[in-house]
């Protein structure tokens, strides 16, 4: 609430430094009209104060600038000779002024409106995804970590990334998906995906199962009754992760999502999924036979876990972001450290601008966390 007030008087003073623009267009204009000879008229030119007005201001000063430029207009009239006030010219001339303030007032109001309506869209969106991407403690058991969620630009619509993790008895169960589709929809199935998963990621035995029942969630909730052809349509992508306490391995089932990055020693390697599931909400299409890969992650090691908007986004010139390549040879001082220099390398290569939302979990054990053998 704070940071909105400032940006709103940051905003009035803008405004009003910018008022002199317009204030001084239409001075110039009545002064250069008074003092030109008498076949010149640059009256016209004083549609151009609203103009530049309502480009930044709203309804009410771009209504005064108008009428300060029909007074500026009746003025010129007068100075030159007082009965040009009622010339066919110069009424021409002030019913042009009038007409076209008129239009750009109710413009500013009608942009206004839209504006309102499209903040109190995208707050209620902003709100709802938030509420399914908590931040993730800098501690989790042995681990330490750090989450990220980059907004796409303004104009883009908000998507369905999301993560989650749960302790258990043994260890830490992550998970990172993405839904198909942005808005709303994806918003409610991103937290329709990452209920399931708190609800049942300490419970269920064996990663297998509870990505089954992960599955069957999706398939059961995302198709609505009598929909059933729809089936197909609607996916999540997301890798289920065990992180066992006790043990320099991690379990992990994918199903179709981007693979997890692991850093060793400042080298970057994608991890091998060896037989990628399908996406979760195809299970009673697809029938899939679940595979659990193993990878080390060890002390020192650092794990990036991340959406497809990272690798996926574009520079300039159409490239897509190499992640494993920017982030190779990097020795940040913890998790945060890595994710904040991260975001920025990304932004830098989009310019600033990113058209997909991004999602990114980093990741490292603590210093009492044993090496698995033979490595």
């Amino acid at each position: 609430m704070v940071q909105r007030v400032d940006g709103l008087r940051r905003s009035g003073r803008g405004e009003r430094l910018l008022l002199v623009l317009p204030v001084a267009l239409i001075v110039l204009v009545a002064v250069i009209d008074v003092l030109a000879p008498a076949h010149i008229h640059l009256g016209p030119l004083l549609v151009a104060a609203p103009a530049v007005t309502a480009a930044f201001a709203g309804p009410w000063l771009t209504g005064l600038i108008a009428a300060l430029a029909v007074v500026a207009q009746a003025v010129i009239a007068v100075l030159r000779d007082a009965d040009e006030l009622f010339s066919a010219n110069h009424q021409a001339q002030i019913a042009a002024l009038v007409l076209v303030g008129s239009s750009l007032v109710v413009f500013c109001v009608l942009r206004e409106r839209h504006d309102r309506q499209l903040y109190q869209v995208r707050y209620v969106a902003e709100a709802a995804q938030r509420g399914v991407l908590r931040p993730l403690p800098a501690e989790i058991g042995p681990l330490r970590v750090a989450s990220l969620y980059v907004a796409a630009e303004d104009e883009a619509e908000i998507g369905g990334d999301l993560y989650a993790a749960v302790r258990t008895d043994t260890g830490t169960r992550l998970l990172i998906g993405d839904v198909r589709g942005k808005g709303m929809t994806a918003v409610g199935d991103a937290a329709l995906l990452v209920g399931a998963f708190r609800a049942a990621a300490h419970r269920q035995a064996g990663l297998v199962d509870l990505v089954r029942y992960l599955d069957g969630s999706v398939s059961w909730s995302l198709t609505e009754p009598g929909e059933k052809d729809h089936a197909a349509e609607t996916f999540i992508t997301a890798a289920v992760l065990d992180i066992p306490d006790d043990d320099g391995t991690v379990l992990m089932v994918d199903c179709g999502h981007p693979p997890p990055l692991v850093l060793r020693a400042g080298r970057a390697a994608p991890v091998e999924v060896a037989r990628p599931a399908p996406p979760l909400g195809l299970g009673e299409v697809t029938r899939p036979d679940y595979h659990v890969d193993t990878f080390d992650f060890a002390e020192g090691d650092l794990l990036l876990l991340y959406t497809d908007g990272a690798v996926e986004a574009r520079d300039s010139t159409g490239a897509f972001y190499p992640l494993a390549e920017r982030v190779d040879g990097w020795h940040e001082s913890g998790p945060d450290a890595f994710l904040h220099r991260l975001e920025g390398d990304l932004l830098d290569h989009v310019g600033g601008r990113l058209r997909d939302d991004v999602a990114m979990i980093a990741i490292e054990r603590s210093a009492s966390t044993p090496r698995p053998s033979g490595t």
